[in-house]
């Protein structure tokens, strides 16, 4: 359905001189980073750094005041419509609440995208809906409406509506806000699970630190002071090395240090 997926390693996300934010308020300055083929890669900070629309500038939902995103391999900031369709088909998003449209049941949920960008037949469409439920548990709930399941279902639904069209790339906005403890550690499970099997790239904002180092593989740190990115890399690294205050705190799950 779609073309191959990038060889391990390679950038598949490549940010260069990001500068965002709403009118006159600006988030972040200069924002550059590359995101490879295979990782699960984070973006933390405090609130009010910039991370969500920083997600939504890479799937292309915003525009930044300036700078360069290319995602697979096209311009997403000043390409043209038809590269956006081709990215659109190899990209699937999880967004916070899972996303459903309550009108729907969940297999006509995970439907949509296979209607969307091909031109399957319904009952090819049936089957690979089915699949998709399998893979994330939900082999029961086809028939189901989202006012129908819980919210960790929801969750699994999204994520299934998300993989639909096997995409090579995948973001994740705070796969686990809401949830219980127990099921977030299953939803991180299963989230770890999809990556070493399908090798799909995923991108997730999340604050949710047991996470974290349950599933990422690198991340950025956001400031909202610094207005930028003041650390990268292995997040059991930087909580455990990082000479920087404000990512040791953070990461430690400590009051930010005070002066005087």
């Amino acid at each position: 359905m779609n073309l191959a997926p990038p060889a391990p390693g390679t950038p598949v996300i490549e940010v260069d001189g990001l500068t965002a934010g709403y009118g006159d308020r600006i988030l972040f300055r200069d924002v550059s980073f590359r995101v490879l083929a295979g990782e699960v890669f984070v973006i933390l900070g405090g609130s009010g750094c910039g991370k969500s629309t920083l997600l939504k500038l890479l799937i292309g939902l915003l525009r930044p005041h300036s700078g360069s995103i290319r995602v697979l391999g096209h311009d997403i900031v000043s390409g043209d419509e038809k590269g956006m369709r081709a990215v659109r088909s190899r990209i699937g998003v999880l967004f916070q609440a899972g996303g459903l449209l309550n009108s729907m049941t969940v297999g006509e949920n995970v439907a949509l995208p296979l209607a969307e960008h091909t031109h399957l037949s319904p009952a090819a469409i049936g089957e690979l809906v089915r699949m998709k439920l399998a893979l994330v548990d939900l082999s029961h709930a086809p028939g189901l409406l989202p006012s129908e399941i819980s919210g960790g279902m929801k969750k699994r639904a999204g994520l299934a509506r998300a993989l639909a069209l096997d995409p090579h790339l995948l973001f994740l906005d705070e796969p686990s806000a809401g949830l219980d403890p127990v099921t977030s550690i299953e939803l991180d499970l299963l989230i770890r699970s999809l990556n070493e099997g399908t090798g799909s790239t995923m991108v997730l904002v999340t604050h949710e630190l047991d996470s974290i180092f349950r599933i990422a593989h690198r991340v950025i740190f956001l400031d909202r002071e610094a207005r930028g990115i003041i650390a990268e890399g292995d997040p059991r690294e930087l909580r455990d090395r990082s000479a920087d205050p404000r990512v040791s705190d953070f990461l430690n799950r400590r009051a930010p240090s005070r002066n005087g």
